[in-house]
């Protein structure tokens, strides 16, 4: 299934996604040395996003998140690729500072369309994704 949406940081990643209904902040969210989330309570404490396709409603906290992000891609421990309901700036700064895909505002919510472990292809440089 092919699906299109707005591109906010182009390129091309693959691989098993990880959905979160809830929003997340990667300041106090992760540990930026293994990518696992370690915010008390959120859904998917415990669980690791390096390398996978990290799929959640928008972003929150603290303008040091996308300084996170960027030492997670320098670290091998961020996400393949980002995709939001509603990207806000520092998700989107973050991801544009380590390049990683971003994209935002799909035709479907992914939310409901997917589920962690799917397979995922995100080609943000063409504005579509495919499960």
């Amino acid at each position: 299934m092919r699906i299109r949406g707005r591109r906010i940081v182009g390129g091309y990643a693959e691989g098993e996604a990880l959905v979160s209904s809830a929003p997340f902040s990667f300041y106090g969210g992760v540990d930026p040395e293994t990518g696992v989330i370690t915010e008390p309570g959120h859904p998917l404490e415990g669980e690791s996003v390096a390398g996978r396709v990290f799929i959640f409603p928008h972003g929150r906290g603290s303008t040091v998140g996308c300084y996170i992000i960027y030492r997670m891609y320098k670290r091998g421990t961020a996400p393949a690729a980002v995709i939001n309901l509603e990207t806000e700036t520092i998700i989107a700064t973050g991801c544009a500072m380590a390049g990683i895909p971003l994209m935002d505002r799909l035709e479907e919510n992914p939310l409901r369309l997917i589920r962690s472990g799917d397979y995922i292809i995100v080609n943000a440089d063409e504005g579509y994704i495919e499960i």
